[in-house]
């Protein structure tokens, strides 16, 4: 049969070995990609080099591998796309979206425990970001500084009509518009660029996506709220917003989330006990 232009991925951290909820998510994918006649492209998004190792990386191969999946080479890695995500960021700058932060965890905590602050609000990456360094430009940037997206500028940028994006999973199927007042309020001042390293997650997976022409991001639900940040994103760099489909999650017997240090549940563990990537696909549900 042709191929059509279906296009999704697998991106995968090399910091620790794949686990039940990775084989999932990973033969959702492919099978998708499958169904679509289409591809599913492997990419290795190893910008954390302080946890990122070679040895996870071959580990990722051998395991999909044996699981009966394929994918197209060479293989992208993030370590290999700063200059592009560099770029992007720089694109913002000019734009005056960002600011440099220079808060550490233990300050952001301390300003949001402070008698005049409100409730605390999680959002995606965490609690929202009270806004401390706002006011600093980017002239002021230190090495060791974060840059953050200004959220009500980038906002106010975009203007009233903000994008939407199409969710095909099965928990929350439809078209989803961004909400200026929850992106302010529920997310804040998102991080792009990190002291220890180039570029964020949102960052990077947005210009990657982009690059390699993704047409569905296949992923797991835990990042169905992220998925507004990337969106924003999209709009203010011009890049095209895929489909999203976020799946189930595999989770233990308490019900968390798989974990990569949760070795016991790692797809080499199970191998070596004499598993078949049959019995793999049974155990997650498929």
């Amino acid at each position: 049969m042709a191929e059509t232009g279906y296009r999704t991925r697998f991106a995968p951290s090399p910091t620790g070995p794949l686990h039940l909820g990775h084989a999932f998510s990973a033969l959702t994918a492919q099978g998708r990609a499958h169904a679509a006649r289409g591809q599913m492209l492997l990419r290795i998004e190893d910008i954390d080099t302080t946890r990122a190792r070679p040895a996870w990386e071959t580990r990722i191969f051998d395991d999909l591998a044996w699981l009966g999946l394929d994918w197209p080479r060479p293989v992208l890695r993030q370590s290999d796309r700063l200059p592009a995500y560099d770029a992007a960021l720089a694109r913002l700058a000019g734009m005056g979206l960002t600011y440099p932060c220079r808060c550490r965890r233990a300050d952001i905590r301390a300003a949001l425990s402070a008698p005049q602050a409100g409730a605390t609000v999680q959002g995606p990456d965490g609690p929202v970001y009270p806004g401390t360094c706002r006011a600093r430009p980017m002239e002021a940037a230190a090495p060791d500084d974060a840059i953050r997206l200004n959220m009500a500028a980038a906002l106010a940028h975009l203007g009233p009509k903000l994008r939407g994006f199409t969710e095909t999973g099965p928990a929350q199927a439809g078209v989803h518009t961004l909400c200026a007042a929850q992106m302010i309020d529920g997310v804040g001042d998102i991080v792009l660029a990190r002291r220890d390293i180039g570029s964020s997650y949102h960052l990077a997976v947005v210009v990657d996506d982009a690059h390699q022409g993704i047409t569905e991001v296949v992923r797991g639900a835990d990042l169905f709220d992220a998925t507004q940040i990337h969106v924003l994103l999209q709009d203010l760099l011009d890049l095209p917003t895929p489909a999203y489909h976020h799946h189930r999650l595999i989770t233990d017997a308490a019900g968390r989330r798989l974990a990569k240090r949760d070795d016991a549940r790692a797809l080499a563990t199970y191998r070596a006990e004499g598993a078949t990537p049959a019995d793999i696909r049974r155990m997650v549900g498929l």
